[in-house]
């Protein structure tokens, strides 16, 4: 049993609507990992930008870029996971996939974002996913999903939950509040992960990824293009919940989606 997982955060600008570009960039920086990674995270739509006109991207570009996942998984013997758009069966979706080097696990963002218009463009998906990995229970969610604590509560006794973004720079503070929150009231581990740079249309993007225990203690911050890096411990997670037993206490609800 592994009682710690290594964790790469790539934080980085992106091409816009560039996905050849994008998957060159990350996989030079992929090269220059730190030997005992075991997982890297990558922000949301890291080929395209958050672009609302997917129809500007083939439709191949999908199943190309879960190729490439695929190809680093099995190359550097890690996980790796990022949000894409995708294309399936007419519809478009903001679809995080979390690749090992020998099983895809799939996560469709719950909450479009309205403000952008991404509710008209984007299918939402309809439930969590769930991945064992490492002896770690992991729950991705990616952007909007952070400002919705009901969605990411924590009733799978999940351990570490992540959220991969493009969360720009003047409601950042919002950003950084709900981390922490998200990490306290779920008693798990939190991991932030955006870009950085600009959009094509002069969106900034200041980072701040970012990794809270579960008490909410900053373990990461960063607010420059680069790779950090964390390690997790599952002893912490365990203790933790031992000694203070607030999820115990939680109140019971069915939720409806």
């Amino acid at each position: 049993m592994s009682n710690t997982l290594n964790i790469a955060i790539v934080q980085t600008a992106l091409h816009w609507e560039q996905p050849q570009k994008n998957r060159d960039h990350i996989a030079t920086v992929l090269n220059t990992l730190k030997a005992e990674v075991d997982l890297v995270l990558l922000p949301e739509m890291f080929t395209t930008g958050f672009t609302m006109h997917p129809e500007n991207i083939e439709e191949a570009e999908g199943e190309k870029t879960l190729d490439w996942m695929r190809k680093m998984a099995i190359q550097k013997q890690i996980a790796i996971s990022g949000s894409i758009v995708y294309s399936e069966n007419g519809n478009y979706y903001n679809r995080l996939f979390f690749v090992e080097p020998n099983k895809v696990s799939v996560y469709d963002k719950r909450h479009t974002f309205t403000l952008a218009g991404e509710s008209k463009v984007y299918t939402a998906g309809t439930s969590k996913t769930l991945i064992n990995f490492k002896d770690f229970k992991l729950c991705p969610f990616i952007c909007y999903d952070l400002r919705f604590p009901v969605w990411s509560r924590n009733v799978e006794q999940y351990d570490v939950l992540f959220y991969l973004a493009n969360w720009p720079k003047p409601r950042i503070n919002a950003w950084d509040a709900l981390l922490k929150a998200r990490a306290i009231e779920n008693m798990a581990y939190c991991i932030g992960v955006n870009r950085t740079g600009f959009d094509f249309l002069g969106h900034e993007y200041p980072g701040h990824s970012a990794v809270y225990d579960a008490l909410g203690e900053e373990l990461v911050f960063s607010d420059i293009p680069g790779v950090s890096y964390a390690t997790l411990s599952k002893d912490h997670i365990d203790t933790t919940r031992k000694k203070l037993k607030f999820l115990e206490d939680q109140d019971t609800f069915s939720l409806e989606v």
